[in-house]
């Protein structure tokens, strides 16, 4: 499900009068000390007065339940009083309402209207959105160049979801020509800001020499990074990686933890290689990998190996 935008807008109009600047203040800090209900009333008649930024918030505290009962469709009628006054902000969470039927039925040319509008603003999360819009063909026809066009406006401006899509775009030369090199640039840079899948496809160029040199100890090291975030796609790569002895001498123990750790988050393919892997090993050998992947589990990946 798409996330819409929970912040509050806290910068006050140049529209507002003193009085108005002084009950919005008020709502604000009742909102900081969590008494939502207070900012409620506040800022109800704010909003009923045309101010977008207060309108905006109450669209977040129906959204969220905050000093009211949740109620979606009463969030996106406020969204949209505030969108329509051109607020960023609103425009991207209207488009996140309509793209997940919230107080909405859900409609996908409605969501992309919504997100170019703010995207065109220069609003990130929408930029991202749009491109998924275009990538996808939801709303929008499918188009991979349009999609590169706005993953590549918000990974410019530091958003690691947009980076790793636009890694993909040049890892598969969709929408552009395909380039490892470019495919590397734009993984390590959400890579560098923790994003999973990103850690584990760098690690995979490494490995492969896709970009960059081939290099078993940094496939290692970016496939680990993402391993101990719960990533199961890296874990069984760790697996394989120590099952061929491309990370230190072979170690079978150590991959038949990871291949475990993989099969129980999810990995399709993980238990089967485990299980082959299982019939070369002692039992004992055996029993000190479970052991180990189940204190390298309950360590929430911080405790891994001998």
């Amino acid at each position: 499900m798409t996330r819409i935008t929970f912040a509050l807008a806290t910068v006050l109009s140049l529209a507002f009068t003193p009085l108005a600047a002084q009950d919005f203040q008020k709502g604000l800090a009742a909102a900081d000390a969590g008494d939502y209900a207070t900012a409620i009333q506040e800022w109800t008649p704010l909003a009923e007065q045309g101010y977008a930024n207060v309108q905006f918030n109450l669209g977040i505290m129906y959204a969220n339940g905050q000093g009211v009962p949740q109620d979606y469709a009463e969030a996106v009628k406020w969204y949209r009083l505030a969108a329509d006054q051109g607020l960023a902000d609103a425009q991207y969470n209207l488009g996140v309402m309509y793209d997940n039927g919230q107080g909405v039925p859900q409609d996908y040319k409605e969501a992309a209207k919504w997100y170019r509008l703010a995207a065109e603003q220069g609003y990130a999360n929408a930029q991202y959105n749009l491109g998924n819009r275009y990538s996808e063909g939801q709303g929008v026809p499918q188009d991979y160049a349009e999609a590169v066009k706005w993953y590549r406006l918000a990974a410019d401006q530091g958003r690691a979801k947009a980076q790793y899509n636009l890694g993909s775009m040049y890892y598969s030369g969709q929408g552009v020509p395909q380039d490892y090199a470019e495919a590397v640039k734009w993984y390590r840079l959400a890579a560098d800001q923790g994003r999973a899948e990103a850690q584990n496809n760098l690690g995979t160029m490494y490995g492969k020499g896709q970009g960059v040199l081939q290099d078993n100890s940094e496939a290692a090291k970016w496939y680990r990074l993402a391993a101990e975030q719960g990533y199961a796609y890296a874990q069984y790569n760790l697996g394989i990686m120590y099952g061929k002895g491309q990370v230190v001498l072979q170690d079978n123990v150590m991959a038949h933890m990871w291949y475990n750790i993989a099969s129980a988050n999810g990995h399709d393919k993980a238990g089967e290689v485990r299980d082959v892997l299982a019939g070369l090993m002692t039992a004992a050998a055996i029993e000190k990998a479970q052991a180990m992947a189940r204190v390298c589990m309950s360590s929430g990946y911080k405790n891994c190996g001998y």
